[in-house]
């Protein structure tokens, strides 16, 4: 397999969309890769997606997730008729319970900006 691997990441390296039931909270991600042939570039979308999960999870502080069943989809990039080129896309859902890594992000953000609060002379005593 020739190594012309152009990575390609969907919007935030392919965190598409945040769903929640119950206690488990789930998100689905993805990831590109456009190499020659088919196999190649959807094997080795797979595996970096794989890759992708693992590093998110740990980044987030999440020890215990599941993974839905990988889907991949791929496209012709180039057809140059001896051999062509295809942009393949592994998609997976990620499911974990306990507290939810995107927006606990966000709240430790809120929590952190602090707003400057404007300082008011104190009113001056009237003359006798």
């Amino acid at each position: 397999m020739r190594l012309h691997i152009i990575l390609r990441a969907t919007a935030a390296l392919a965190t598409i969309a945040m769903a929640t039931t119950a206690d488990a909270k789930c998100t689905k991600m993805a990831f590109s890769v456009n190499d020659y042939g088919k196999e190649g570039p959807s094997n080795d979308a797979k595996m970096l997606l794989d890759k992708h999960i693992s590093k998110w999870t740990a980044d987030h502080g999440v020890k215990k997730y599941t993974t839905g069943k990988k889907e991949v989809t791929c496209e012709l990039f180039l057809d140059f008729g001896v051999f062509d080129e295809h942009t393949c896309k592994a998609e997976a859902s990620v499911c974990w319970t306990g507290s939810n890594p995107v927006a606990d992000a966000a709240a430790d953000a809120a929590r952190t900006t602090k707003v400057a609060k404007p300082r008011v002379a104190p009113a001056a005593k009237p003359k006798p």
